[in-house]
């Protein structure tokens, strides 16, 4: 690295650019074998934006010299709003979702703004949202949670009931096993919010399921499965391994990063699994019933599973292997100077804790070990950054993490080599970013 090297800059991706034809056009080209760019309406998005770049004030810099408003009076008062909100000037901060990624706006997906976001815990009003019938803003009065199945004393808890028991507090990620599903065939969609904004971090606040399957009695000799059944009008069910349960890890939680759940995110209750793909954290838990075998509902049967080359598909495949992604610079963002820019990105394992993560900036030729910014935790995100200065010519970056189990982030001719292109979930390959001459950052896939 240079000595004191000049400080680059770098223009914000555009937002809120994917209209539902280009959606149905990727979706076409993924089945034909096209990796196309999707490049129409993303080019005039960013066409629209001015190049960034102040001009020469040869007399000085008027945002010092003259004492701006802010300086000279009263500013608003105390509890003008009763919540806080963020600034005026952060209003394009927000989950967007994909027109024609789903057939109804209640089943629908709503994506994180990873480009824009800071350390590792997601504001719960930007968390991802996947709904099956929509949400649903329920009485917590009025809310119950039976437990039975294998167990001695079937059980109903009201909100009060488990409020009233020993809770903790973890930070955990997650992560839709659809996340990236829209790269397995082709180069999809332009943005990082878009190709990997099907994940959230959180602390969340509850109760550990163990604790009140045994005030049921449960029988965790014959009872080695549980069924979560959310009250939402799809009837939400997933299989849960007891394995898991018995930790402690899962969490009928209630709070989330220190208030109470947003309705988007299951409000009044929902479960936490840890490292498991996201339809298994059932929001509006209703039921839990302990079983000797998995379910095969409808969710676990049809649908989230891994559709392999030969036809065949694998069931129960619900842990969200090791995976990481550069937020920056990453797609849609300008480089506006060479110089001195520091990549940064978000890396995660539901097996475990990241143990390392390795960065390229010439599509994976060489790589170079990035710094972990502490906290580093278990099934949570871990927070990423190298140093580096740009020349101005081409580059590709990547990150590639590996987890305290020895797993190594796969590239995406690895990935392919298993799961063939016609999948749809648990795409946790190695995501390339090109920085063009000019500066953009483009998504793109290697050969």
């Amino acid at each position: 690295m240079t000595p004191n090297p000049p400080a680059g800059r770098l223009r914000k991706a555009p937002e809120n650019f994917i209209a539902g034809a280009d959606v149905r056009r990727v979706f076409a080209e993924a089945k034909e074998g096209r990796r196309d760019f999707l490049r129409g309406a993303f080019a005039a998005a960013a066409s629209g934006l001015a190049a960034a770049g102040a001009a020469a004030q040869p007399q000085g810099d008027p945002n010092i010299l003259e004492l701006p408003e802010h300086t000279r009076g009263l500013g608003q008062p105390v509890v003008t709003d009763g919540y806080g909100k963020p600034s005026q000037y952060e209003r394009n901060v927000q989950r967007r979702q994909s027109p024609g990624l789903t057939q109804t706006r209640q089943a629908s997906v709503s994506f994180a703004p990873l480009q824009s976001l800071f350390g590792i815990v997601t504001p719960s009003g930007l968390h991802f949202e996947r709904h099956h019938q929509g949400w649903w803003d329920v009485d917590p009065g009025k809310h119950r949670l039976m437990v039975n199945g294998l167990v001695k004393t079937p059980k109903v808890f009201t909100m009060d009931d488990l409020m009233r028991l020993p809770s903790v507090s973890r930070f955990h990620f997650i992560e839709c096993g659809a996340n990236t599903g829209m790269e397995w065939g082709n180069v999809a969609v332009p943005t990082c919010q878009y190709t990997h904004g099907m994940l959230s971090c959180s602390e969340f606040t509850g109760v550990p399921l163990i604790t009140v399957l045994q005030m049921a009695g449960a029988d965790l000799k014959k009872g080695r499965f549980l069924l979560a059944e959310g009250a939402d009008g799809s009837s939400m069910t997933r299989t849960i391994p007891m394995a898991l349960i018995e930790s402690g890890e899962v969490l009928l939680a209630y709070g989330q990063n220190g208030e109470m759940l947003r309705p988007e995110n299951g409000y009044p209750l929902r479960l936490v699994v840890p490292g498991v793909q996201g339809v298994s954290w059932v929001k509006y838990l209703r039921r839990v019933e302990v079983g000797d075998q998995p379910w095969a509902s409808k969710d676990e049967a049809i649908h989230y599973v891994d559709l392999m080359p030969d036809g065949r598909h694998r069931q129960y495949t619900s842990i969200q292997e090791c995976k990481s992604v550069v937020t920056t610079p990453s797609g849609g963002q300008v480089l506006l100077d060479k110089g001195f820019y520091s990549i940064n990105g978000l890396a995660w394992s539901g097996r475990g804790k990241v143990a390392k993560v390795d960065v390229s900036v010439d599509g994976g030729r060489n790589w170079r070990s990035a710094r972990l910014q502490d906290p580093v935790m278990s099934k949570c995100l871990t927070r990423f950054s190298l140093d580096w200065v740009w020349d101005g010519k081409p580059a590709i970056i990547q990150s590639r993490a590996t987890d305290d189990t020895g797993y190594v982030q796969p590239t995406q001719r690895q990935l392919r080599g298993v799961r063939g292109t016609r999948s749809i979930y648990h795409n946790n390959a190695i995501q390339s970013w090109l920085v063009q001459e000019s500066g953009e950052v483009k998504n793109v896939q290697l050969a």
